[in-house]
C-alpha cells in the first residue's frame, strides 16, 4: 500500500482525556480523516462536535481501515486489551502509535503482535504536559522500527515540536523514565527552594526575579514557582499518574541495576501527597509536604 503521509490520511485517535483531546485535535486540523474512540462516549461526542472528525462506538470501529492509529490511553493493561482489537480491522501495513506511558515490555509485546499481524507497533511516550498538548509543541520520543518512524514521523508533526527515534522497540518508553527521573528530583528542589524562600521571610516574586535567569533556571521553575506561591496545584500531570510513571522507572530500576535513590524518596513523598488527598493535584503538589495546602 501506498501511504499518503503527505495531505490526508485516515486516522483513529483512541483515548481522549487532557492529552489526547488536543493531540486529536491537531490532526483533524491539519487535515487528515480522523475517528476517534474514548471509553467515556460523551467525551468522544464532545470532541467530534467541535472538530472535523467523526466520534466511533468501539476501538475497533474507529480503526476501521485506518493507515495509522495513535492510542494515549491509561497504563499497561489498557493497551494490552485495545490493540488486539485493533490489529484486525487496520489497513494493510498501518501503523499504531502509542503514546501511552508504559512499561518498555509492553512496548515490545506490542511491537512483536503487530509485525507478526503485517503491521508496525511505535512507543512513543510524550512530554510537555497539557499546556504542550493543546500549544501542539510535545516532545515524542519513539522506539520502533526506523522505517515505520520515518512513515509516521510527518503526521506526529501536527503536536510534535521534537520527535526523536531512541532505538527499537522500548527505547521511547526507556526514555520517558529518564524524563520522569529528572522531573521528579527538580520538581522536589523547587518545593523546597520554595519552602525556604517563605521561611526566610523573602518574597517569592523577587526570589524567582533574582534567580531564574541563572544556574537554577528550569522549566519547572518557569512555569510553577508562581503557581506553587499561590497555593494552586490544577495544572495537568496529577500526582497518581506520576506515582505510576514512577512505579514503571523503579522496576525498570531494579532490572538493569540502577541505582534510584533519590526517585525512590520522591515516590514515597508523592505517596505521603496523595495521603493528603491530592492523588488529582499536578505534580508541584510535592510543596504541600512542607508547606500546607491553602
Amino acid at each position: 500500500m501506498q501511504f499518503r503521509m503527505e495531505g490526508r490520511m485516515r486516522l483513529a485517535f483512541i483515548g481522549l482525556g487532557v492529552m489526547g483531546a488536543p493531540m486529536a485535535g491537531h490532526l483533524a486540523a491539519a487535515g487528515h480523516t480522523v475517528s476517534v474512540y474514548n471509553r467515556s462516549p460523551e467525551k468522544a461526542r464532545a470532541w467530534a462536535a467541535a472538530h472535523p472528525g467523526t466520534a466511533a462506538a468501539t476501538p475497533a470501529e474507529a480503526a476501521q481501515g485506518a493507515e495509522l492509529v495513535a492510542l494515549c490511553v491509561g497504563a499497561d493493561p489498557d493497551v494490552r486489551g485495545l490493540v488486539p482489537q485493533i490489529l484486525p480491522v487496520l489497513a494493510p501495513g498501518a501503523i499504531l502509535v502509542d503514546h501511552t506511558t508504559t512499561s518498555a515490555e509492553l512496548a515490545r509485546d506490542m511491537a512483536a503482535l503487530a509485525a507478526a499481524s503485517g503491521h508496525s507497533f511505535l512507543d512513543a511516550p510524550v512530554s510537555g504536559g497539557q499546556a504542550g498538548a493543546e500549544a501542539g509543541r510535545l516532545t515524542v520520543m519513539c522506539g520502533g522500527d526506523p522505517a515505520a518512524f520515518a512513515r509516521a514521523e510527518p503526521v506526529l508533526a501536527a503536536y510534535g515540536r521534537a520527535i526523536r527515534l531512541m532505538g527499537g522497540p522500548g527505547a521511547g518508553q526507556l526514555t520517558k523514565m529518564v524524563n520522569q527521573i529528572a522531573i521528579a528530583g527538580v520538581v522536589q528542589g523547587l518545593a523546597e527552594a520554595l519552602h525556604f524562600t517563605l521561611r526566610a521571610g523573602l518574597d517569592p516574586t523577587d526570589v524567582l526575579a533574582a534567580i531564574s535567569q541563572g544556574a537554577a533556571q528550569s522549566w519547572q521553575m518557569d512555569n510553577r514557582w508562581p503557581t506553587m506561591a499561590e497555593g494552586k496545584f490544577d495544572f495537568g500531570f496529577a500526582v497518581d499518574w506520576m506515582r505510576k510513571d514512577l512505579g514503571l522507572v523503579l522496576d525498570e530500576a531494579a532490572r538493569n541495576g540502577a541505582r534510584l535513590d533519590l526517585t525512590r524518596q520522591v515516590d514515597a513523598w508523592y505517596a505521603e501527597v496523595q495521603a493528603l488527598g491530592g492523588g488529582r493535584w499536578d505534580t508541584s503538589s510535592l510543596l504541600t509536604r512542607l508547606e500546607p495546602p491553602r
